[in-house]
């Protein structure tokens, strides 16, 4: 029975591995994993030291990987912007227009990374550190809208659910409302922890940029990697998209 369990475990996370989306997950979940155990056994433990060091230039070369990997995600993302378009199908006005938002922001995004990338590669002459701060200002910027539009439909589906509480009626279950509900939870908390990295990686002055030691680098990012793992998990067990 060990053996059937062993073995679902790692057909799933084949299966993650073999879609692009999946396997940036992992990397990414180990990127952070990595930057979180490094920074902690580097800091805590000066005989450790040399291995957290080794931890975190993993989670450097882990991370440049999915820099690489993001230079085709620009044809993809302009797709999903083009379907969405201005929002035809979107109930609500602010739902709409923070979501139209949001796309412009993770479009700006990949080109500047792009540059800074290029630019830090020697492959054209730039100013690498003012590109990636413009990058790195659009990541933050989608992320802040992504919170702002999760606490708008929270607020849409508390008030369906106590409507249904009152009328036997309506289209949608409260099954289904808490689901979704708690999807947008996750996806705050996934976002808030995003957040607080993409903050830390501004230029000196802004809130708490430059000041997060490694570890907590780390662990923000395992936290936001994780929700993400759970949610493919979700995801492909229920069928969605």
């Amino acid at each position: 029975m060990a053996a059937a369990a062993a073995g679902g475990l790692i057909g799933r996370l084949v299966s993650t591995l073999e879609s692009y989306r999946g396997r940036d997950r992992v990397i990414r979940t180990l990127c952070y994993g990595c930057q979180l155990t490094g920074g902690a056994l580097a800091r805590r433990d000066p005989a450790k030291a040399p291995v957290g060091r080794g931890l975190l230039a993993l989670a450097a070369q882990l991370s440049h990987c999915r820099t690489v990997l993001r230079l085709f995600d620009d044809l993809a993302m302009l797709t999903y912007s083009c379907q969405y378009g201005l929002g035809a199908k979107e109930n609500d006005f602010t739902v709409r227009w923070l979501s139209i938002l949001n796309n412009l922001a993770d479009q700006l995004y990949y080109p500047c990374e792009h540059i800074a990338w290029a630019a830090d590669a020697e492959i054209i002459y730039a100013n690498p550190q003012k590109w990636w701060t413009l990058s790195t200002a659009f990541w933050g910027a989608s992320l802040l809208l992504g919170i702002a539009r999760s606490l708008r439909i929270l607020a849409q589906l508390e008030r369906k659910l106590q409507t249904q509480s009152s009328s036997s009626s309506g289209r949608t279950s409260p099954k289904e409302l808490k689901a979704q509900a708690k999807a947008e939870v996750l996806a705050i908390l996934s976002n808030m922890a995003d957040l607080a990295n993409a903050i830390h990686w501004l230029p000196p002055g802004v809130l708490w940029a430059g000041k997060l030691p490694q570890w907590l680098v780390g662990l923000m990012g395992t936290v936001s990697s994780l929700i993400g793992l759970y949610q493919t998990y979700i995801n492909n067990n229920t069928g969605a998209v």
